[in-house]
């Protein structure tokens, strides 16, 4: 088993920016892709971003490339997701996740852990 814990969520203005966390704790060694995930009311959960646990493969959606940039620390086995030039249509909750094996990244349904979740509200 893994457990997620993200923290960083919140409200702010439109350009503005906002860190995400993402500590994983437990089975950390079978980690392969973390990735962040975000669901806005009456949508459907849709891909942000995933990065490799080993190596330096990083994925992002067309829609936040360039604004949004992961990051990890391995020796805490924590995940960060810098979000910069934020826009109202990044209003969303966003959850981490991993799989634990190699595979589709996109697809939500294929990542065996989930955060809790935080929200993100950012205002025009």
């Amino acid at each position: 088993q893994v457990q997620l814990v993200e923290s960083g969520g919140g409200l702010v203005q439109a350009g503005g920016s906002l860190r995400l966390s993402c500590a994983a704790s437990g089975r950390t060694f079978s980690i392969y892709v973390m990735g962040w995930f975000r669901q806005a009311p009456g949508k459907e959960r849709e891909f942000v971003a995933a990065s490799s646990w080993i190596g330096v493969n990083t994925w992002y959606a067309d829609s936040v490339r360039g604004r949004f940039t992961m990051s990890r620390d391995n020796a805490k086995n924590t995940m960060y997701l810098q979000m910069n030039s934020l826009k109202p249509e990044d209003t969303a909750d966003y959850y981490c996740a991993l799989k634990n094996r190699a595979g589709e990244i996109f697809d939500h349904t294929r990542y065996d852990y989930w955060g809790q979740g935080t929200q993100i509200t950012v205002s025009s």
